[in-house]
């Protein structure tokens, strides 16, 4: 990488025609799904033939905002590291957002991971200070572009300011990538028609790696399951009230078939009335509480152990967990919400029910206790493609900008 980047003591060579790219963003082994995805970002944008620093945090977050352990125990193994990867960014240091942006003058194109609210001070610091260098050079040399990538045009979880500093960190930059045509429209009414806005899919980062064979495949290997034993629902990820774990609990009330493993950290009010929920008289016996993170080595063996991948949220935007359950051979329970209603065919390979609604989850778990539904759900399992996603990804990240607009 050019030495106008924040230095790691070594440089990679710049590929003919690619692009000098620097992405900002938490990644590995920061816990989390965005930091999967950030540092399989870099490295699908590397493999495309772009020369690519990722530019991460060494202190992400104030512990009072987040009592759980930040980073993977160890290191974990949970994905390739990528490996021109540099932490000057720390959370309580502004003078590192200013000069990192400052070292960021030269490139060609500057993607910026956009999830809460808490991050933007930071980021339209780095964004204005990008700026300011970028003016410095010499007359003709192009300005980098800038271009967010915006998990939640609306954070998943309301604050006071919240919703403002997203829309100003947005129309600070030149280009905004969304995963969905919901979080287009999102964007449309926060104003932001005069940015580019490009919609694509969410570029799967499966933990643990996907399965050989998968989906479908994976599923014609799997036992049946036999008469009189529980169907084994599993959800899997930190405890969130907006994902809604608490809902599918007490709906395990009512199907006594039913057994529910909750795999994941749990902490706050969510983690709270799930344990609450657990020691219910009416759940005795069928609720199997793993706290703690879930590393990505485990997650496959976990998968393995269960019949359906729940995800009864609330609310949503974007999600690869639909292709998780389905890449490890599971239907998948969902509410249609965020891209989940376009993730799971309704009765072909998974159900859909309305979010927040306990009498809807009940009757999906009775149909999928019922005799031979399970069976036929696996078998309408997809075939599953990680390349083709990946290849749409990269692309409309390095061409968000050379449009007018794209809705």
């Amino acid at each position: 990488m050019t030495s106008s980047l924040v230095s790691n003591g070594s440089a990679s060579k710049v590929n003919p025609g690619g692009l000098r790219i620097a992405v900002v963003g938490p990644s590995h082994p920061f816990k989390g799904g965005v930091a999967a995805h950030t540092t399989q970002t870099a490295h699908a944008l590397s493999a495309a033939g772009h020369d690519v620093q990722l530019v991460s945090w060494s202190r992400l977050y104030p512990h009072a905002l987040y009592p759980g352990e930040q980073a993977v125990p160890d290191g974990g193994p949970d994905l390739p590291p990528y490996p021109d990867t540099v932490r000057p960014l720390r959370w309580d240091r502004p003078n590192t957002w200013w000069s990192t942006g400052k070292a960021l003058r030269e490139v060609d194109l500057v993607i910026v991971v956009v999830v809460v609210p808490i991050q933007v001070p930071s980021l339209l610091t780095l964004v204005r200070s990008i700026r300011v260098a970028s003016r410095g050079l010499k007359v003709g040399s192009p300005r980098p572009r800038i271009v967010a990538i915006a998990h939640n045009v609306v954070p998943h979880e309301t604050h006071p300011g919240g919703e403002m500093l997203i829309r100003q960190m947005l129309r600070s930059v030149d280009g905004i990538v969304v995963h969905s045509a919901e979080q287009a429209r999102l964007a449309h009414e926060l104003g932001l028609d005069r940015r580019p806005v490009v919609t694509v899919p969410l570029a799967p980062h499966l933990p643990g790696g996907l399965p050989d064979p998968a989906g479908r495949h994976l599923a014609a290997t799997r036992e049946p399951r036999a008469e009189g034993d529980p169907l084994r629902v599993l959800t899997l990820g930190m405890v969130r009230e907006y994902k809604g774990y608490d809902l599918l609990l007490e709906a395990t009330k009512g199907v006594p078939e039913v057994t529910v493993t909750v795999a994941g950290e749990q902490w706050g009010q969510a983690g709270e009335r799930v344990r609450e929920l657990a020691g219910d008289p009416g759940l005795a016996g069928r609720v199997d509480l793993q706290p703690g993170y879930v590393a990505g080595i485990d997650v496959p063996p976990l998968l393995a152990a269960h019949d359906v991948l729940a995800l009864p949220y609330r609310h949503a935007t974007a999600s690869q967990n639909v292709l998780l359950g389905h890449a490890h051979g599971l239907p998948v329970l969902a509410t249609s919400v965020g891209t989940f209603g376009e993730d799971v065919r309704d009765g072909v390979d998974g159900l859909l029910v309305p979010p927040g609604d306990v009498p809807a989850l009940v009757a999906a778990l009775k149909r999928l206790a019922a005799p031979g539904e399970l069976d036929q759900l696996r078998a309408g399992l997809p075939d599953i493609d990680l390349a083709g996603p990946w290849a749409r990804y990269v692309e409309a990240l390095t061409g968000v900008t050379s449009v007018e607009s794209r809705r």
